[in-house]
């Protein structure tokens, strides 16, 4: 679906209009549903963390891991269609609200099962993401979406790294007030569970779905498809190669991104002998890198279309996932600390410019089955994590499933090349770019 009065421009200290509004809160709930997946992985190594209070093993602790992906596979590939039919507005309250309480709720367990349960259950909220990239591409115009796409989604990654530093904190805080060190982390997780409820609260209040208005305003006003001419974006999605090749271009970026989350504090804590916190804060770097690494990486996107219109942006995929391959291969090898920590840095710039560059395309794939697109390719991260996350499971060390990750996303990069688009579809492209600037410039 297109929209009228698309933002040609971001605005970034701005929250007057409806684009910005919903460019800076969908980011803040998107951190928020990041923050509360993986605010568990920061708890579980310590005398009183969660592989201690529930005496996991290893393999359980991969299974865990496993997990908390697995479930936002299925969740990402509905949420898209229901951005559709419902408008982001709807969809991203009741999911706000509804993934807060296995957040809170992860406290009660008190068995391996029911741990993995709850962190699947949790792995819902990383739908989220797809609904981000859904407003913000029906807010922005092309000249701009890609900029806006990775900027709105890097920021709510910048979760996944700050939950690593802030966590230990949080139990830190939690036991000054003298809760017993046994029940620590399951009281700290209802901290970022009552955030994404106040945030559900702001997200209901303060954005609409679309530039004029909401889908159920629109389509009584005629301006937008019926709920019934929506219908069957999913299988027109499904039947373009171009988004297979995404789902499994996003597998290697997004994939990589929620499988380092996931095992880097651990990761640390073992091969380097660091502390809990230490570990935790050395991992977060990783992560933090959103703050600017993906946004850069949709910006040098829509700069390149400019010039080398939506094959410039194919191009620019490729090269860096073909760089993000090499980078994690050089961080698996690294045997000092002193060394790992630049390498990780390096690997995590390409990792979140992949990102961005990713869904710098996928707004031009098909207008009208966008949700589904989004949804389909953001699945391809969660079915990479989950995938990747058998490497976690038996003897092998971390180095050398590093090590094999690399590999994999240094071939995996060739399949960027495979995304085409037709002369028209470029045509296209340029002519609704140099329409919305013109109305800009001309105040419509």
């Amino acid at each position: 679906m297109d929209f009228k009065n698309k933002a040609t421009e971001i605005k970034l200290f701005s929250f007057n209009t409806p684009q910005m509004k919903a460019f800076h809160i969908t980011w803040f709930a998107f951190f928020l549903c990041f923050f509360g997946w993986f605010g568990i992985v920061p708890l579980m190594k310590g005398d009183n963390g969660v592989i201690a209070d529930l005496a996991l093993s290893p393999a359980q602790v991969g299974n865990s891991v496993i997990a908390a992906v697995s479930l936002t596979i299925i969740a990402r590939l509905g949420i898209g269609p229901l951005c559709t039919r419902f408008g982001s507005r709807k969809v991203y309250t009741f999911l706000l609200v509804f993934g807060s309480l296995p957040v809170m709720g992860i406290g009660l367990v008190q068995t391996p099962t029911q741990f993995f349960i709850a962190r699947a259950l949790i792995g819902l909220i990383g739908a989220s993401f797809v609904i981000t990239q859904y407003h913000t591409s029906v807010m922005f115009a092309p000249n701009i979406v890609g900029t806006a796409n990775a900027t709105t989604a890097g920021w709510g990654n910048l979760g996944g790294g700050v939950t690593q530093a802030v966590m230990p904190l949080i139990l830190a805080a939690v036991l000054s007030f003298g809760v017993p060190a046994v029940i620590g982390w399951r009281v700290a997780m209802v901290v970022p569970g009552i955030a994404m409820l106040l945030t559900a609260f702001a997200y209901w209040n303060l954005t609409q779905d679309a530039p004029d208005g909401n889908y159920g305003e629109l389509r009584a006003k005629g301006e937008m498809p019926s709920v019934k001419d929506t219908s069957g974006t999913f299988m027109v999605a499904i039947k373009d190669y171009r988004v297979i090749a995404l789902f499994f271009v996003y597998a290697a970026c997004f994939g990589i991104e929620l499988t380092i989350n996931g095992t880097a504090a651990l990761y640390f804590f073992d091969k380097y002998g660091l502390n809990l916190a230490t570990a935790g804060l050395v991992a977060s770097l990783f992560g933090l890198m959103n703050i600017f690494a993906r946004s850069m990486g949709g910006w040098i996107s829509d700069r390149l279309n400019k010039d080398g219109g939506l094959k410039g942006r194919v191009r620019f995929l490729f090269i860096c996932l073909f760089l993000e391959g090499i980078a994690l291969m050089a961080f698996s090898q690294m045997g000092v600390l002193i060394a790992a920590i630049p390498v990780l840095i390096v690997f995590s710039l390409f990792v979140q410019m992949s990102e961005g560059a990713t869904y710098a395309i996928v707004p031009y794939i098909n207008k009208k089955a966008l949700g589904a697109i989004s949804g389909i390719v953001g699945a391809g991260g969660n079915f990479g994590a989950m995938f990747f996350g058998f490497l976690f499971r038996g003897q092998m060390s971390y180095s050398q499933a590093y090590l094999i990750l690399g590999v994999l996303v240094l071939c995996s990069s060739f399949l960027a090349l495979a995304v085409r688009f037709s002369q028209t579809e470029e045509e296209a492209a340029i002519k609704e770019t140099q329409s919305r600037l013109a109305a800009m410039a001309s105040g419509d």
